[in-house]
């Protein structure tokens, strides 16, 4: 048998065609599976064991820097009794792994994550059951131990030897128990990220750096605005230019191809020059941008309806906040690497979700979906549905414009900044109402949105979810957009406080038109919602006269919910704060969708008081995300989620205006710099062993955003409902 390495794999584009199907998984016979293998019981889908004893595990799942790669190895090694260097993890590629859909949500690890516990766990059941077969002992007597199953008079059996006795088709039962934490070795200890080396020493890490055998460069050019459409262009000039392999035109659809990158920027730029564009669609004033959204017609919702009654004398509270558009400011401008052979077509690309790109694709190029298969490599940044999929679409349809030759297509900083999907502005107002004792008897919140997803997928007309198709000869339209519904939520992610009020009422106001391109951002409308939630809590605790960490705690019935606030209430040492001129302390807590991780953050910042720059001094955290697998992992997660959202939170902000997109590069779109990094960042991780995987990315994001509105309240005096909390936001505060 012939083993590629994963470089080779990638280079050659081999497919690796297996026995289940990966397209349409026929769901279980029986019901409680755990995690994805309801969709996927067969065992060959999660791990394979070929006759030289090599571990394959499979995951749907893409490596998005989350560090999945690293924690889903973790778990197998645990289970089959390897170490983590024995276990060879594939991520998502039509050819090779299930179709888990999109990696988002924070659900990789309860979806995913479980199921390859639960996979791994019962082939080595089956290992053993072979095993106690050949060697004419009873299993009991059995044990596992670095890729052998041995007996007690010492006899061994290689894993090797004994997977050519499972069944190539066996289906999972569900019924195969885990190991018991207390015996981990591997699970729920810190383990080197396997990601990471390659990321710090320049090596190949990322799509971006993808070298194949006779590889060209292509660049495009975009449109100046949305809805614009190309006139005239002088291709037959730029096509003579040194290096110009092809020069593309379909309808305003328009890219370079050349042996260099340089001579490919250098046409594009050429080529755009000489480009003349009819007059497109005029952009909303950003100043009116919240009047906007809430006077556009919006479909309501009742996402939660509770009634008591109100006692008499019960004071009022009532606000609104208001979050911006957003970039998702992926560091690397998207990228992807398009080949066609023959009549088959492969694209490695950083999309979330191979499958639906697939699907899209396939539909843009009229292509079976069979004919077509995507290859999950790491970006340089991501957070959402940001460029990585149109640029996938871009090489398709490049690869099918120079048939033979692989096509590497990567967008420049301008064109991601002004052509990505945006996440969406939202404006929440909340009412409450406090009784004599300062206890909330009365919570009325509305949250108004666009949707959070425009993902591409998969169903007639997926294609018109990718960008590159509304530019070509014959254009394809965008499917119209929907709301998420809950428990998990778009707009109104986490929209529903986790808190116990007696009458309480939360109104979804979806709004289907969309003035720019908006999608998915890590944590969707959970960001605002938790920023808008948690800053209210802080203005209800200021009128009770109550503590706001006592405050929240005496709301809440979740036990859990109540230790995650009190370790990070402790780690902070909030009872023993002492102020201090121009700073302040913030605290916040959320459930992140109200059913994955708990997190609490207790911030100290400082205020600048010439200019209103807000500086974030130190934060203090504590997660529960269930079962750890990797503590640093989650460790990492958190803090990386702190920091994030510290630069959304007091700098981020697209600017835009009729004419168009005024975001185009880091100095018009400033992102938290390295300078401006806390102090310190410490995490506490509450792990909770035989716990279900909660998911950990996305969990800090809200809290922190309401943690730093609540520390310039102490800071200052004045409350801030918009964001961002920019320097010059802050200022005006303070003077007015």
């Amino acid at each position: 048998m012939t083993h590629l390495s994963r470089r080779a794999l990638l280079a050659t584009g081999a497919a690796l065609v297996v026995h289940f199907s990966l397209d349409a998984p026929a769901r279980a016979d029986g019901p409680g599976l755990p995690g994805a293998l309801a969709d996927l019981p067969q065992l060959g889908g999660w791990v394979r064991i070929d006759a030289s004893g090599t571990i394959t595990v499979f995951t749907g799942k893409a490596e998005l820097g989350q560090g999945i790669r690293t924690a889903l190895t973790q778990i197998a090694a645990e289970q089959l009794d390897v170490a983590p260097s024995d276990i060879h993890l594939v991520t998502a590629d039509t050819a090779r792994t299930a179709n888990e859909g999109y990696t988002s949500g924070s659900l990789s690890m309860k979806n995913s994550g479980t199921a390859v516990l639960h996979a791994t766990a019962e082939m080595r059941a089956l290992l053993l059951q072979a095993a106690a077969s050949k060697l004419g002992v009873a299993v009991g007597g059995l044990k596992t131990e670095g890729g052998f199953v041995v007996a007690p008079d010492g006899r061994r059996l290689s894993y090797g030897e004994l997977a050519q006795s499972v069944p190539a088709d066996v289906k999972a039962t569900g019924q195969v128990a885990v190991k018991d934490p207390a015996t981990h070795r591997i699970m729920g200890r810190k383990l080197a990220r396997l990601d990471i080396p390659a990321k710090v020493t320049g090596g190949a890490a990322f799509v971006h750096d993808m070298r194949l055998p006779g590889m060209l460069h292509a660049r495009l050019v975009r449109p100046p605005v949305y809805g614009a459409t190309l006139i005239s262009a002088d291709i037959d000039a730029v096509a003579r230019m040194p290096g110009v392999a092809k020069v593309v035109r379909d309808g305003s659809y328009l890219a370079v191809i050349a042996g260099r990158q340089w001579q490919a920027i250098q046409a594009m730029r050429a080529l755009a020059t000489s480009c003349k564009w009819s007059d497109g669609r005029k952009l909303p004033e950003q100043a009116g941008i919240f009047d906007l959204l809430r006077g556009l017609p919006a479909q309501d919702t009742v996402i939660l309806d509770r009634s008591a009654p109100i006692p008499d004398g019960a004071k009022r509270l009532s606000a609104q906040y208001r979050r911006p558009f957003k970039l998702h400011g992926s560091i690397g401008p998207s990228c992807a690497v398009g080949w066609m052979q023959d009549d088959q077509l492969t694209v490695w690309t950083h999309t979330q979700g191979v499958f639906p790109d697939r699907a899209a694709i396939a539909d843009l190029l009229k292509m079976a979906p069979a004919k077509v298969r995507l290859i999950h490599v790491e970006g340089s940044g991501c957070y959402g549905h940001n460029g990585a999929d149109d640029a996938a679409a871009d090489a398709a349809i490049l690869a099918r414009a120079m048939p033979g030759t692989p096509i590497r297509v990567q967008w420049m900083r301008e064109q991601e900044h002004t052509w990505e999907p945006y996440t969406p502005a939202m404006v929440t107002e909340v009412s409450a109402a406090l009784d004599s004792q300062g206890r909330v008897v009365d919570w009325q919140y509305g949250v108004w949105s666009n949707t959070h997803s425009t993902r591409p997928g998969g169903g007639p007309g997926a294609g018109g979810g990718l960008m590159p198709s509304w530019h070509m000869a014959q254009p394809m339209t965008p499917p119209p957009s929907k709301p998420i519904p809950q428990p998990e939520g778009g707009g109104d992610r986490n929209g529903i406080p986790l808190y116990v009020f007696p009458n309480a009422r939360v109104t979804s106001h979806f709004i289907p038109q969309e003035p720019l391109r908006v999608s998915a951002q890590r944590g969707l409308g959970a960001y605002a919602n938790v920023f808008s939630i948690e800053s209210f809590m802080d203005e209800l605790a200021h009128a009770a006269g109550a503590d706001p960490v006592a405050f929240r705690l005496a709301h809440l019935q979740d036990s859990r919910a109540a230790a995650v606030i009190q370790r990070a209430a402790a780690a902070f040492d909030w009872a023993g704060w002492k102020p201090q001129p121009h700073r302040g302390r913030g605290f916040a807590f959320a459930r992140y969708k109200n059913l994955a991780a708990y997190l609490a953050i207790a911030v100290e910042i400082a205020v600048e008081p010439e200019s209103g720059a807000v500086r974030l001094i130190r934060a203090e955290a504590a997660i529960d995300s269930g079962e750890a697998v990797n503590i640093d992992g989650i460790m990492n997660q958190t803090q990386g989620g702190i920091v994030q959202s510290c630069s959304w939170t007091l700098l981020e902000a697209l600017a835009y205006g009729p004419s168009g997109i005024e975001s185009h590069d880091w100095r018009t779109y400033p992102i938290l710099r390295f300078a401006a990094v806390p102090e310190s960042v410490r995490v506490q991780v509450v792990n909770r062993p035989g716990e279900p995987f909660l998911g950990t990315g996305e969990a800090a994001a809200g809290p922190t955003a309401a943690a730093l509105a609540n520390a310039v309240m102490d800071a200052t005096g004045k409350r801030l409902r918009e964001l961002p909390l920019s320097a010059s936001r802050v200022k005006a505060a303070m003077a007015s």
